[in-house]
């Protein structure tokens, strides 16, 4: 299955939630879903009507989101889950901590990115240095201890300055420190799922994948 490629916004939409894919337009009024709060297409605006959903559509709405809001297509997510279900501890966090661990996310959480798109981008491109080598891979796992930092000739780019003063307004996770002025950071250690800023119900894909 081929990577959408088209209006993202119809995407958060369709979820009924903000997934941040388009970086600070997000934060603003002119956001599709604090403009259109209802599903695209001709049947999404049910003039306030709530329509009920099965326990299976509930598990694939949520698996949706979660895949949308790390932008990886079904074989990888499904990838994704397979190998994090055979970890020891509970299926539904090891989810969540490999997809925070992943390269494109970790430079997005460091604020190096507006967006995990963006982020995925400035992987792609060469610009993202993990212990010193230049790592092209988005999906590249981050350990705790290694070292993740915008390559030295690149940190007056554009999309990175304006990336940095946004992020600077909220608030940055504990389990990372951050270097702004080197535009490097560090993975402290394996996230727990408190300490996960995502609204998911992790526990809805693990059931559905469990059928």
């Amino acid at each position: 299955m081929s990577r959408y490629s088209g209006p993202v916004c119809r995407l958060c939409r369709r979820e009924g939630t903000k997934l941040f894919l388009k970086g600070t337009r997000c934060l603003t009024e002119k956001c599709a879903v604090e403009r259109r709060a209802y599903p695209p297409g001709q049947h999404g605006n049910t003039g306030g009507r709530i329509k009920k959903m099965s326990e299976y559509a509930k598990q694939l709405r949520e698996k949706q989101k979660v895949k949308r809001i790390y932008g990886l297509t079904e074989t990888q997510f499904r990838t994704t889950y397979t190998k994090a279900s055979h970890l020891p501890g509970v299926k539904g966090t090891n989810l969540l901590v490999a997809l925070e661990t992943r390269l494109d996310n970790i430079v997005y959480r460091m604020g190096f990115a507006s967006s995990r798109p963006a982020a995925r981008q400035l992987v792609r491109h060469g610009h993202v240095e993990v212990n010193g080598n230049r790592v092209d891979i988005p999906s590249y796992k981050v350990l705790p201890g290694m070292e993740v930092r915008v390559v030295p000739a690149d940190r007056e780019m554009l999309a990175v300055k304006v990336a940095l003063d946004t992020a600077s307004r909220g608030a940055s996770v504990a389990w990372l420190s951050i270097d702004t002025e080197k535009v490097a950071g560090r993975l402290l250690e394996l996230p727990t799922r408190d300490a996960i800023p995502l609204a998911a119900q992790e526990q809805l894909i693990v059931e559905l994948y469990s059928k």
